[in-house]
């Protein structure tokens, strides 16, 4: 049985900006069917069920949008679970970073998609949004918390990409992911202008591993699984700790989301559905769906993906396979090899 290590909690909807490639199609005001705090303190108690509970990931929309995210927080610490913040920043005043602190979450992980404000806020659409974001990872730095920055790759910060990591560096962040946009949720309106094409990913993944050889952080790419061909490839490389133990794509093998309303998928980029918690406990799930055994075994992938030498420790973008294939077994469309 593969061990499930994050869930990924789109705790609300709820959002105060409206980026373009929002996975979750934000919206305002509480969106109808969302658990509630009774049914989100029920599946937070079972996590505990698992013989190592996951690292919890509140996330959203903005988590931080959501009345009762440090009671859920402090339930959270309470049972044992390690707890992760996916937020925007805009929200994080001095005040916010003390009470997040204080919760016990072990990371805050911040989205800047540009090296300035005009790159950042037109993605964000929401003026001044990068000053606040930069602000509130200020925030979480001076209250000494572990601060990570996420980035989403499109055609229209590729060449701010060295400048992002500087940011990133001049923020003295713990660890920098960058994100491969999957066309989902709104993401689909910007698909054929925002995507890079696949040499200019590639070109992009090879860059980012370089700079992960000398930066001062963690580098990771996220929905970009090729990433790890390259650095398990590497005979110059000693891969150990969870570098080792990973691989590319983990959707439904390490990882899996949990929606606002309690549906579980196998990532937030992947809209089928395994089950849902308000009718089965999650362990239940992660350990009889269907859906999740097929995408642990990569002898059954298809395409290009079936022949590569590399699907063990990759395994391709299973998202990106089913949003622009309709097979989520098919080849990443994404891949060059």
């Amino acid at each position: 049985m593969d061990n499930l290590r994050l869930i990924f909690w789109e705790l609300t909807k709820t959002c105060n900006l409206a980026c373009k490639h929002c996975r979750a199609e934000a919206v305002e005001g509480n969106e109808p069917g969302r658990l509630s705090t009774r049914e989100a303190r029920q599946f937070i108690d079972s996590l505990t069920d698992f013989v190592e509970s996951p690292i919890l990931i509140f996330s959203g929309g903005e988590p931080l949008c959501r009345e009762d995210i440090f009671d859920l927080l402090a339930f959270a610490k309470k049972k044992g679970l390690r707890t992760a913040l996916a937020s925007n920043g805009t929200l994080i005043s001095e005040k916010m970073a003390r009470r997040i602190k204080e919760a016990g979450v072990s990371r805050v992980s911040i989205s800047l998609d540009g090296a300035s404000a005009s790159t950042h806020d037109s993605f964000r659409q929401v003026k001044g949004s990068f000053e606040l974001a930069l602000q509130g990872c200020k925030n979480l730095k001076k209250e000494g918390l572990s601060l990570q920055i996420n980035t989403t790759l499109t055609r229209y910060n590729l060449r701010e990409l060295p400048d992002i990591l500087n940011l990133a560096k001049d923020l003295r962040v713990d660890a920098f992911h960058l994100f491969m946009l999957v066309p989902v949720g709104c993401g689909l309106e910007i698909a054929n202008s925002a995507m890079v094409s696949p040499k200019e990913y590639e070109k992009a993944l090879n860059r980012l591993y370089s700079c992960s050889k000398e930066a001062p952080f963690h580098l990771k790419a996220t929905c970009a699984p090729q990433y790890y061909r390259l650095l398990k490839n590497d005979p110059q490389r000693k891969v150990s700790g969870m570098e080792a133990l990973t691989k590319g794509c983990l959707a439904g093998s390490s990882v899996c989301f949990v929606s606002s309303t309690g549906e579980v998928f196998p990532c937030g980029y992947l809209p089928l559905k395994a089950g849902n918690i308000r009718e089965k406990p999650i362990k239940e799930i992660w350990e009889g769906s269907e859906l999740f055994k097929t995408l642990r075994d990569p002898d059954l992938l298809k395409g290009k993906c079936r022949d590569c030498r590399s699907k063990y420790v990759c395994g391709g973008c299973r998202a990106r396979a089913f949003a622009q294939k309709g097979d989520y077994l098919l080849e990443d469309p994404s891949c060059p090899w």
